[in-house]
Formats: structure tokens, C-alpha cells, sequence
């Protein structure tokens, strides 16, 4: 008996900055998908928020995935089903691939929306995506289970700026860095040397967030571990970012092509085994699931936490796929076990109270 194939609802573009980069990620991950086991069916996100039904993604998909653009197209019909009754799904979709980095796509909002649809989906829930997108309730959290991180001084719109630069230069002094809460790709991210910088970089990542944070400079090496699973989950080999610029800034990541990316990082056995350990206690300390990139500095004071992205970048030669690469997991095989994930989760969490009346 021939085994149906899996509705796999690629949800790309998005709202935010980082639109243009989900679409790039699409295509990746479409190529990689087995189409003898799934059947995609593209969705795209437009800059305005409205959801599309990717009628001309989809013909790409069907003309042959090794033609695709370097990035779909986010263009076709209205979604009109987005949030379906009972027994029925979204455009017959059995599991959602959320492609959507930053605001409203990364941050527990499209998570909250398939939630309340019913549908399985790829990463973290509705609690993890949101303390991994905002960082100083993640840096919070890292501070809650002891984690080393970078000191940070927050600010919100509207309160005094000029407080909040004496307290920057008192507690945290120059260099440091100044960024939107939510926000990701160092989108809106400045590294400020002196006051008028520190102004400059607070009214920029303003034009971002409601909340902003600056953050002390961390001087050392920039290593990346990738995490997978839930409980327990399990640690890759930890890679490292070797800049093109100043800081790993979003040209640096996207445009220039200046960086360069060791996988697996030039670390010996202790050191590998320690920031793989801090990784998947930082994972779990922001409830995540499924999969983050957990990104550190390593210098004279050993490993600080700097962050972690519940949706890491998702290209064949991004970090997150290519640490996976060099511990033992090709990048279709880790598509196939993330939407595992989704569908084991989404099955436990049915089960439970709270979806039903009680006895």
C-alpha cells in the first residue's frame, strides 16, 4: 500500500526586516524536502501581514525544485482558511513549517495562531519563542539559571533617554552595543563608542522595537552550538563565526560574504564538552523546543551566553544546518526528524487536559 504523502505548509516572508532572508530559506529547505514523502504547499507572508496561497511558488515546486529561484516569490491568492473548524485544516496541511525570522513569525505570534488552528508545526512553542525573540526577558532567563551572560541595561520608548545613557556609561561603559528587543539578523544593532553614538544607535533600534537594550562589549571568539529535540535534547558540535566586519552585522551575513564560518569550531575535547552543556541548559532555561541556535563568546572569562534564535537561519551552508552536517545529521534527515518533532509534540499536547472538557 502506498503510503500518502505528507502536506507540509511552507510559511515564508513574513512582516519583519528579515523577509528577504525567509524567502532565500524557502527555497532551501523546499529543494531539501524528499517529494516522494511530502507534498509542500507554499505560503507566503507579505510585508503588510497578509497571507497568500503562493500560486507561482508552487508551479516552480512542480516544474522541477533544482530551477527554483534563489528566493520565492511571495505573491498569489488570499488565504481564507487560515483558522479552520473542527476535523478540517488549513489549505489540508498536516504539519506547518514556520520559515519566518523576527517579529511576528519568530516571536510566538504565528505559534500562537496555528495553536489555536490545531495544526502541528516546526520549533519552539508559544513560551520559548517568545522569551528566544525578546532579549532581555531571555537574558533574564539566562540570568535566572545561572548562566554567564553580558551585563545589559533596558530601556523603553518613552522613558528617559538621557537616564538611561548615564547608566549605560556608568554600568557598562564604551564600547558597547545598543538593540531592538525583538529583532533579529543584528537588525537595528549599533556598536556605539562614545554618547552621541549611544543617542544614535537608541533612536535606530527605536524604529524597530518598543524595547531596547545596550549590552556590554564581550571580547572574544563567536561560537555557535545547534540544539535539536526536546527532552532530552541533544547538543551538536559547537561551530565558530569568524567576522568579515567589525561586529557579524546583518551585511556581514547576507551580503558581503566576509565571514567565515569553521564547523566544527577549533576547540579541544573539555571546551567542546562545556559549551555544548552551557547550550542546552540555556535552551532549556528559555523553554524552548525542537530546535535553536545558541550563540556564545568565548574569551579570558571562558563561554558567556550571548543569545538564541528559535529560528536560525535555514540555507545548506547556514550555521544550524552545517553543525548538524559535521555531527552525523545530513540536512534532509534533519527536516525529516524537525517534523517528527512537530507531529510527536503536537500529539502529546492533544492528550492533555485543557483541550477537552474534563471527566
Amino acid at each position: 500500500m502506498t503510503r500518502r504523502r505528507l502536506r507540509v505548509l511552507l510559511l515564508f516572508g513574513g512582516r519583519s526586516a528579515e523577509h528577504d532572508v525567509s524567502r532565500v530559506t524557502a527555497v532551501a529547505v523546499a529543494r531539501a524536502l524528499d517529494p516522494a514523502r511530502y507534498e509542500v504547499v507554499p505560503v507566503g507572508i507579505t510585508t503588510d501581514g497578509q497571507w497568500l496561497v503562493a500560486t507561482d511558488a508552487r508551479r516552480m515546486l512542480e516544474a522541477g525544485r533544482d530551477a527554483l529561484p534563489a528566493a520565492l516569490p511571495v505573491a498569489g491568492d488570499p488565504v481564507t482558511d487560515l483558522v479552520p473548524g473542527p476535523g478540517s485544516a488549513p489549505l489540508g496541511a498536516d504539519v506547518v513549517l514556520p520559515l519566518l525570522h523576527g517579529p511576528y513569525g519568530e516571536d510566538g505570534t504565528v505559534q500562537g495562531l496555528l495553536e489555536l488552528a490545531g495544526l502541528p508545526y516546526v520549533g519552539s512553542g508559544v513560551l520559548g519563542s517568545a522569551v528566544g525573540m525578546d532579549k532581555i526577558m531571555m537574558k533574564r532567563a539566562f540570568a535566572a539559571a545561572g548562566l554567564p551572560s553580558a551585563r545589559f541595561v533596558p530601556l523603553r520608548d518613552g522613558h528617559d533617554v538621557a537616564t538611561f545613557c548615564d547608566d549605560v556609561e556608568g554600568e557598562l561603559g564604551f564600547p558597547c552595543f545598543v538593540k531592538p528587543a525583538n529583532m533579529g539578523s543584528s537588525v537595528g544593532v549599533s556598536k556605539v563608542h562614545d554618547r552621541v553614538e549611544l543617542e544614535r544607535g537608541v533612536a535606530l533600534a527605536f524604529a524597530y522595537d518598543e524595547w531596547v537594550l545596550a549590552e556590554e562589549m564581550v571580547e572574544g571568539r563567536e561560537i555557535e552550538v545547534a540544539i535539536l529535540g526536546d527532552d532530552p535534547p541533544e547538543a551538536s558540535l559547537p561551530g565558530e563565526v569568524v567576522p568579515g566586519a567589525e561586529f557579524y552585522d546583518y551585511r556581514d551575513k547576507y551580503e558581503d560574504d566576509a565571514a567565515k564560518l569553521l564547523a566544527p569550531a577549533p576547540l579541544d575535547a573539555d571546551e567542546t564538552a562545556e559549551v555544548r552543556a552551557l547550550a542546552v541548559r540555556a535552551f532549556e532555561a528559555c523553554r524552548c523546543e525542537a530546535m535553536a541556535r545558541v550563540d556564545f563568546f568565548y574569551g579570558e572569562h571562558g563561554f558567556v551566553v550571548n543569545e538564541l534564535n528559535t529560528i536560525p537561519g535555514f540555507t545548506p551552508i547556514s550555521m544550524y544546518p552545517r553543525l548538524w552536517e559535521v555531527s552525523g545529521l545530513a540536512y534532509p534527515a534533519l527536516l525529516d526528524r524537525l517534523i517528527d518533532l512537530a507531529l510527536d509534540r503536537h500529539a502529546r499536547r492533544a492528550a492533555r487536559a485543557g483541550r477537552q472538557r474534563p471527566v
